[in-house]
């Protein structure tokens, strides 16, 4: 890494040269002033009873009178002023403008001189006081741009920055979870570091490399793990630094930025979020004549167009690649589109590892465990667990992290803060216990649904209690029966609360577990072609806003009767749904029973104990916990998503706490 360049800092000789500057400044201005003073100081000021005198004597020589008051003149001879020999002097008139005074110098034949008032320093000052301070700011600016900081007169210049060996290292030891991304990857660096092994067969260097996938998927460390592997000049730049409101200035830092890499050929420029620069265009409400659109132009010139760029390859990375414009996707700009997808199980596990290998870890932690019970989350989770539960074991005074430091950290991530200063009345907690309670006794009776993780009615985020499920391996594709049963699960808390409570108690618990089901059933109809009534089609919205260049427009894409038909569907899979949920509840009221009297008393159940009171048997007791600190509260971290091959089914149990 030789050819890279140092980043400036600001250092004593920087420091030296500023106070030299100004140093010079202020001498300059003393001389000015020494300058404008050196005739004045020459001259000594004598009274005027002793000038009148030497003029009676015929003593004076020649005299200038300024502003008609101030005289300065010569003597014939040197007199004696305060034991100095005085040859020329200074005095002021008694009366200013007196005639009597220049009849007498007339008569004794000095000659007289009249002069314009001299200007006082300050008054000096104050003129080249504006010329000064444009001077300066033009001095000022101009340093600044020659050292490369302050950017003021380089607008069209790019704000590329250039990696440099101060720079922590990140090779691919430090990434995991997408290893088909890494290959792709690791054939460009070795391309860069042998380009006449794969030139021999007649194969070209690829000009670009897209990194797409959803939000903390690693994107960006795949780029940082590239630019520490290949061992090249490696430029990072993001999407929104090449738009300004200054027409045109995007464009320019386009071929800035092309134009380095180029001279630092070959070399690797990376452009985070691409999306901000790079979006369809014709969509704007500017026409094809706004500043992003003339930058993306100019990208797509210095990525293919007349000249080519040989040795500079551009990695790019995107979470919505929807939006792209489809001149930017083609083979030839972006040769290679790489997804980054959310790790699978092995893949977390090994994501976890590569977080935790600063971290001591206690005998008893199965890094395997943590990575089946977090499905649907990124690589950036993954890590906020570890350090969740790395501050967990400090908080908690601990030489080491155990296991169920890392379960706790996993709630807080996946599930939300526990609010333990939410004081709820027992009446709220026994209707929140029957709740939660047919929520979990229902997706046990359901077949085919995932196992119930936990039940707890200690209130987390906005819910006041959740039902917590896991699937027993990745799910990627969803069935009918599956959905269906998750329809009747979501149905299982109001159900119980009717059963127990009677209809009038019911409470806005429910109101996400319905609109969960309703969008479920929703997708079922219009998307998946899992209804018999509708058919294997897709309905799509009822209503679209399309954006036409210009304007916008509404169009409907189904029928008055198609719309009638697929409410009819929804409405009946929804009831269905709770019939089937109303069914099962009441045939084993009993069970229902126990475990809502079960956490009333423990507040939450895991998965042995919800099965061993669906079976009937008697809990075990609990060993005494000594009782934690107090943790401050925080924000409310996302949910769990599921793969993007399935439905988005939520959590279940995840309720608002009030209307």
């Amino acid at each position: 890494m030789s050819d890279r360049m140092p980043p400036r800092k600001f250092t004593i000789s920087a420091m030296s040269k500023n106070v030299v500057f100004w140093l010079l400044i202020v001498l300059l201005s003393i001389a000015f002033y020494r300058m404008v003073n050196q005739t004045r100081a020459e001259l000594v000021d004598v009274k005027y009873s002793t000038f009148s005198r030497e003029l009676e004597r015929d003593n004076v020589a020649s005299v200038s009178i300024t502003a008609g008051q101030f005289v300065q003149g010569e003597f014939k001879q040197a007199i004696s002023v305060e034991g100095r020999n005085v040859t020329q002097f200074n005095v002021m008139l008694p009366v200013q403008h007196s005639e009597t005074f220049v009849e007498r110098l007339e008569a004794k034949g000095v000659p007289i001189e009249a002069k314009e008032p001299r200007p006082s320093l300050g008054a000096v000052f104050l003129q080249l006081l504006p010329w000064m301070i444009l001077i300066g700011l033009w001095l000022f600016f101009w340093r600044q741009v020659q050292q490369g900081g302050n950017r003021a007169f380089a607008f069209g210049k790019s704000r590329a920055k250039q990696l440099t060996a101060d720079t922590p290292k990140v090779t691919f030891a430090d990434v995991a979870g997408c290893d088909e991304a890494k290959v792709e990857l690791q054939e460009i660096i070795e391309f860069l570091k042998d380009p006449q092994r794969f030139q021999r067969l007649g194969g070209r260097l690829p000009k670009g490399v897209l990194l797409v996938g959803p939000p903390g998927t690693g994107k960006t460390l795949l780029a940082r793990a590239v630019a520490g592997e290949a061992g090249r000049p490696f430029f990072s730049m993001s999407g929104s630094d090449f738009v300004e409101m200054f027409v045109g200035v995007g464009a320019s830092r386009v071929r800035d930025l092309f134009e380095t890499g180029k001279s630092h050929a070959p070399c690797i420029i990376f452009v985070d979020e691409i999306d901000a620069v790079g979006r369809h265009r014709g969509a704007g409400l500017g026409g094809g004549h706004d500043e992003r659109e003339q930058t993306l132009n100019q990208l797509l010139v210095e990525m293919d167009g007349f000249e080519s760029n040989e040795g500079v390859i551009l990695i790019a990375a995107t979470n919505r690649p929807d939006v792209l414009d489809p001149a930017l996707l083609r083979p030839g700009r972006f040769d290679r589109q790489i997804v980054v997808d959310m790790p699978d199980v092995r893949g977390r596990e090994m994501i976890l590892r590569v977080h935790a290998r600063k971290i001591p870890l206690a005998d008893d932690v199965r890094l395997d465990v943590i990575a089946r019970a977090t499905p649907g989350l990124a690589g950036a989770d993954l890590a906020n667990i570890v350090n969740e539960a790395a501050l967990l074991a400090a908080r908690r005074n601990r030489a080491s992290v155990p296991m169920v430091d890392f379960e706790d950290a996993k709630d807080k991530v996946m599930l939300g803060v526990e609010r333990k200063s939410l004081v709820l009345s027992d009446e709220e907690r026994r209707l929140t216990a029957y709740h939660e309670a047919g929520h979990a006794l229902v997706s046990l009776r359901v077949p085919g649904l995932d196992p119930v993780h936990k039940v707890s009615i200690v209130p987390r985020g906005r819910a006041l209690g959740i039902t917590f499920s896991l699937p027993e391996e990745d799910r990627h594709n969803y069935t009918k029966e599956y959905i269906h049963g998750r329809l009747a699960m979501a149905y299982g808390g109001r159900v119980a609360e009717e059963l127990v409570f009677g209809s009038d108690k019911v409470t806005t618990g429910a109101a996400q577990d319905i609109e969960q089901a309703t969008e479920m059933a929703r997708r079922m109809v219009m998307q998946f072609g899992m209804s018999d009534v509708v058919g294997p089609i897709a309905v799509g919205d009822r209503e679209q806003q399309i954006f036409l260049g210009r304007e916008i427009a509404q169009r409907r894409e189904v029928s008055e009767r198609t719309a009638e038909i697929v409410d009819a569907e929804l409405k009946r899979i929804l009831q269905d749904a709770y019939d089937r949920a109303r069914r099962l509840l009441q045939a084993d009221m009993t069970t229902l029973h126990h475990m809502a009297e079960a956490l009333l008393e423990r507040e939450t159940l895991d998965r042995e104990e919800v099965e061993l009171l669906a079976a009937g048997k008697e809990l075990p007791a609990r060993p005494p916990t000594p009782p934690l600190p107090l943790e401050p509260a925080r924000a409310q971290p996302a949910k769990a998503r599921a793969p993007d091959a399935g439905p988005v089914l939520g959590t279940p149990g995840a309720e608002p706490a009030g209307a």
